[in-house]
Order: C-alpha cells, then structure tokens, then sequence
C-alpha cells in the first residue's frame, strides 16, 4: 500500500498542473534562464533537443543545504548517496555505480571543464567542487552533447560560477547546526567599470567544520575560487582560479540486518582511524573572440593538479591509498551562425596528464590472499585529444534538426614502479602502452507547438576505462582485456511552459556495452551488458500570489543482460536482474510560500526500495523524508531555521550488501540547523 502511494502522489501532483490557467496578463512566471551546458554559449530551453535541469543560484542560496547531494537530489533523474563526511556515490539515468564504474560514468565540471582528467576521476568528485556561492548547476541526464567526450556516458553536472554584480556586492553566510557544524562563506565583487576596461572580479570563500553525529567522524572543509572578468573591445576574457581542501575523519559502514535502525549502531564507527585527505588546485582562461557576423571563436587553456590520501576502510586489510594527477589542457570551439537560422559548431580539446597511485597495507594479513607491503605503486602518463561537430538547422519555424559527432583518442603510457607479477591476489603489470578511440555520434529533432516542444533524440556516449580499471588488476586478470564501454540511448520529451506552470516529461531506453565493474570476488568485469528504461519528469506551478509547488521524480527500471557466477550466491549475476542499488522510484516535492519578509519550504523526498546484491536476494525497503525551512528576511539580511528529517525516521543514505552482511551509512535524525546571512 505504502508503495502504490509514493508511486500516485507524484503523479496525481503532476497530471493537476493542467487545471491551472494562466493569468490575465499573459505574463511569463520565473521564466527559466537560457541552457548553458549544451552549447557553451546559451540556449532557451524550449530549443534544448534533450534532458537537463537547472537549478538556479537563488534557489543554492535558499537550500542553506551541507552536501551537494541536498541539492542534485531535488532534480529527476539524480540519485547521490550521501556517505561519511563529504563522501557520495552517485546515479545519474542509472544505479548507484562504484569504483572506476561510479567515476569514470558522469562528468563533472566547473564551468565546463572537467574537475578530474577523464581516466583519473574521483567517485567522490564533488567534494572538490564549490556549489557555495555558485552562480548554480545544470545536469544533463543520458549522453551529454558532442562538446563533451569521455565520462559523459550517463550524465553530467556542470557547476556554474557566480558572476561579479555589476556594481559590486559583499554577501556573508553564516550558520550552525548539531555536533559542533559551523558553516563560513562570503563572497566579494567589485566592477572597475568602462573605464578601467570593464574589469570586474569576484572572490569567494567557503569554511566547513562538522564534529560528525557519528564517532570518530568529521572534517574541516577550505574553498575558495576568483573569477576576473574583462573585455577589450569585443573580446570578453574570463579568468576562473579555484581551490579545495578536505581534512575528513571517515565514519564506515555498520553491518548487521537492519542496523541503521539501532539507536547505538546508528552513531558508532568501526573503523574510528579511517580519513580522507584531499587537495585541488584548478585554473582556466576562457576568450571569446567575435570573428564575423555571427562567428565566435572560443579558446580555454586550463590546469588542474590534485592529490589524496585515504585508509581504504572498505576492504579487508585497510590498505591506504595515495593518488593524484596533474593536467594541462587546451579546449578550442568555432560557432558560425548561417543564414537562415541554421548554426555550425566545431572544436578540439587536448590534454596532456601525469597521475600515479600507490595502495599499501601495514596491517597484517587478514587472509592468506591479502599479504601486507606495497600492492600497487605506478605512475600513467596521458594524452586525450577530441574533436567535435555539432550542427543545428531550422527546417521550419516549427521544426529543428541537431545533428553531432566526436571523436576522442587518448593514450595510456602506464609505468610500473615496483616488481612486476603478483603478490597474492593483487596483479602489478609490467610497463605497456594501451591507446582507445571512441566514435560518437549524436542527432535529434524537436518540434514546437506555440508553448510546447516535443522532441526524439538518440545519442551514443562512450568512455575509455579508467587508470584503476586497467592496471589495478587482481590475479586471473590479463592486461588489455577492457574496451570502451557504448552506451545508445534514445528519448523522447514532452516540455510546456505556460505563464504560470512549466513541466517536463522524458521516456527513455537504454542499452550498455563492455561495461566494467568489480564483482563481489573483486574481479573487473570485461563485457558486461545493462539495460535501462524510465520516466522523469519535473514541474513547477505557481498555485496562488505566493505559493507555489515544485515537482520532480523517475520511475526507471535498470537490469543486467548477462550471466555470471562467483564464489557468493548473493552476487550471482542472471541476465534479467534487476541492478543493485537502483530504486524503482524516486519522487522529490517542495512546497513553497513566499512572502516579502516570510518564506517557508515544506519538502517531501521519497527513495523507493531496491535490491542491495546482484542476486536479488537481498533488499533495503526504501524511505520517505520531511524537511522544513524557514526564514525571515528583508532586502539585506536572512534569518533562517532549518529542521531537517522533520519525522525524525530511520533511515539509510546508503544500503548495499558485501561479504555476507548488510552494510549502511545511518542517516541522520531529526536535526536543526540555522544561520544568517547579509548582503551588501
């Protein structure tokens, strides 16, 4: 009974928006902005041949939100789960994927470029992003467009900064919360004006210190980011510098039937000495330079340099890993406007990386197979070169055609540091060379209907294996066995925005090739296949002067096409399984009331129940969340309380089952976090 509710409420929800009608004035309400991610240089959404959501820099502010996971989880399609600390997993258009499946399937970016090398992502990638202060966030869900190559597989975010206020601002966020959270942000802007060449710069900076609701848990959180915008005549130059720090103590799963429902459980830690320390530096230059009539020509030089150290907590021995990379890239792109309304785009983007990665284990032997000593110790040298052609045509004033292609190469120079062969069941390769090209093409055509756009599309996304995924081998593994895994998708969506309602709906299927994962026996899969359809939808409707509702949700269904057997019955794979970690449904809605001096957000966020092994045979019954917020404000200054998991419920962030047990992060109760913040 409880599951036909969660799955009717959404819907019914959705399907009353069309008893609404617009107001007398015909007056467009909160008229979504232009579509960023696609084109790199907007695009209304109506004319966007795909899935994507936006969500806006006042609604980041208005969350007051701890983890980016607060705030993706409000769009359709996104499942994060949080972990310990600032860790996450995340499902874009799929299950919660780990490991190198879980980094090497989305793409993050900061103003669009990547925060990770394309075979050196980080599972946890967000922690090195900066959503405080962001100018907002735009996901795209499937295959992203042919602007971006490897790791845009499934989806992308791409976090966007905040611009310099034309006559500049100062804005201070300050806040607390249970077990010692204090929150610092602020943000400076300042515009030189005409005269000094429109320069203008902003520079904002971020301080988190959580104690943890758990034991030995916690962390402190440095960021900080400058963005330096000018022009000399009709060139416009962009200079975005950005740095992270994470010091984390990492809380590990508990284990046990039902353990994140145990009032002690669910605040221990059996592992109180695992950590995470992170470090990012990144720095990009973005010109864009106007050639000719309706000609734009855009380059971006860009450096990235990270580094991490962390107690593998997860696996037996708690080895500890040290990695990190250092990027140089170019990224250049030619927009020619043609007559007729048509449009050409093409471009390149090339990456030179050198990252290496060493895992040791000072603990004795918890099995014959996992000895301590050094398992793996190498350095990868890489390069990546894609190119791009991307092509819009107005056949009608009604109809659009888009039409794509990239190609990507990149090569792996892999160097081990250590004696080649095994050490119990850990592989260390001799040196090699592997090289991958991927094809991908993309095409869609969207048809408006006065207020409404329907639109088909079918896109191949593809990525090349990631460096932990080709030379982090275990014994029965040969070098060079993995492809590049394709992914064909196709969808259809309907969108309609009205003066005071707009909504979306998008069906979609899916099919994967090659895909490579670990087992429960910890071996990579080579050529695995999955199979994935659903439906998402958002809306937002404004329902009277000052309230309104938001609306979001899926129901997808994601299975593997494949047969495979290993050592545990719980993780035999049979093709039609349904994947682990993968809820049916997913259903997010905010109600909103809106006044000059008052606000107050009530949201309901539902996660459906899903299978934690491969074999079906082990499940987590799914949860629903209350979260209210207040605040009161004027035209300079914000009081706000926020209570979060109002029910106070039992619940898990994340469920999954591992080496004969069911294993949880507990979320948390019922908590109160509240602040203030000044603008000037």
């Amino acid at each position: 009974m409880r599951r036909k509710l969660s799955l009717a409420l959404p819907l019914l929800l959705f399907v009353s928006l069309a008893s609404l009608s617009p107001p007398a004035n015909g007056e467009d309400w909160r008229a979504p902005p232009l579509i960023i991610t696609s084109t790199g240089v907007g695009i209304p959404r109506a004319l966007h041949p795909g899935a994507i959501s936006q969500i806006s820099a006042e609604e980041i502010d208005a969350l007051d939100a701890d983890h980016p996971a607060q705030i993706l989880n409000l769009l359709p399609g996104l499942f994060v789960n949080r972990g310990s600390g600032q860790e996450h997993l995340t499902a874009i258009r799929s299950p919660v994927l780990t490991a190198g499946a879980g980094a090497g399937s989305f793409l993050f970016l900061e103003e669009g470029i990547p925060l990770r090398a394309a075979g050196f992502a980080n599972v946890n990638a967000l922690m090195e992003a900066m959503p405080e202060m962001s100018g907002g966030a735009e996901v795209a869900r499937g295959p992203a467009s042919a602007l971006y190559g490897s790791n845009a597989l499934h989806g992308l975010v791409n976090i966007l900064s905040r611009a310099p206020a034309p006559d500049g601002d100062f804005l201070l966020d300050s806040r607390t919360g249970p077990h010692d959270l204090i929150h610092f942000a602020l943000s400076a802007s300042r515009s030189l004006g005409e005269r000094r060449g429109g320069d203008a710069f902003r520079l904002s900076l971020a301080y988190g210190h959580d104690g943890g609701y758990r034991e030995s848990s916690g962390f402190d959180h440095w960021k900080a980011r400058l963005r330096h915008d000018s022009r000399w005549g009709r060139a416009k130059l962009r200079i975005l510098i950005s740095a992270v720090r994470l010091n984390q103590q990492t809380a590990a799963y508990i284990v046990g039937e039902g353990a994140y429902k145990d009032r002690a459980l669910r605040r221990s830690n059996p592992s109180p000495d695992a950590y995470r320390q992170a470090r990012a530096f990144r720095a990009q230059a973005r010109l864009r330079v106007p050639f000719s009539e309706g000609g734009l020509w855009d380059i971006t030089p860009y450096l990235r340099q990270t580094s991490m150290r962390f107690l593998m907590h997860f696996l037996p021995g708690t080895p500890t890993e040290r990695n990190g990379h250092f990027s140089l890239g170019l990224r250049t792109r030619l927009r020619q406007q043609i007559r007729g309304g048509h449009e050409i785009a093409l471009g390149s983007e090339t990456e030179w990386t050198r990252g290496g990665l060493s895992e040791i284990q000072s603990a004795p032997a918890p099995f014959p197979s996992l000895p301590p000593g050094v398992h793996y110790d190498y350095q990868v040298r890489s390069l990546t070169q894609g190119l791009f052609l991307q092509s819009a045509w107005r056949l009608s004033p009604e109809w659009r055609l888009n039409a794509g292609l990239r190609l990507d190469y990149l090569l792996y120079l892999y160097d081990n540091r250590i004696a080649a062969g095994d050490l119990g069941r850990f592989r260390r390769p001799a040196d090699r060379r592997d090289d991958f090209l991927t094809v991908s093409p993309k095409l869609s055509l969207l048809r408006l209907f006065g207020a409404q756009t329907v639109f088909l599309r079918y896109a191949r996304g593809q990525r090349a294996p990631q460096t932990t995924d080709l030379y982090r081998l275990q014994t029965q593994q040969e070098p060079g066995a993995l492809k590049s895994e394709t992914l064909d998708s196709l969808e259809a969506g309907w969108r309609i925005h009205q003066a005071r309602w707009r909504m979306e709906a998008v069906l979609f299927y899916m099919r994967k090739r090659h895909f490579h994962f670990r087992d429960a026996d910890g071996f990579t899969v080579a050529d695995g296949k999955t199979s994935h359809w659903g439906l998402e939808w958002e809306a937002r409707a404004r329902l009277a002067r000052r309230l309104s509702l938001r609306l979001a949700g899926t129901y997808a269904r994601h299975r593997y096409r494949f047969d495979r057997t290993v050592r545990r019955e719980s993780e035999i794979i049979r093709d039609g399984n349904e994947m682990d970690s993968a809820p049916r449904l997913l259903a997010n809605a905010e109600l909103l009331y809106d006044a000059p001096r008052f606000r107050a957000a009530l949201e309901w966020a539902h996660v459906g129940s899903y299978y934690t092994d491969a074999a079906n045979a082990h499940s987590y019954p799914g949860h629903d969340l209350l979260h209210l917020r207040l605040a009161y404000k004027s035209r300079r200054w914000r009081i706000f309380l926020n209570i979060l998991n109002l029910a106070d419920t039992r619940y898990a962030t994340r469920a999954d089952y591992a080496f004969g047990n069911a294993r949880y992060f507990p979320g948390e109760g019922r908590s109160f976090h509240g602040g203030v913040k000044l603008r000037f």
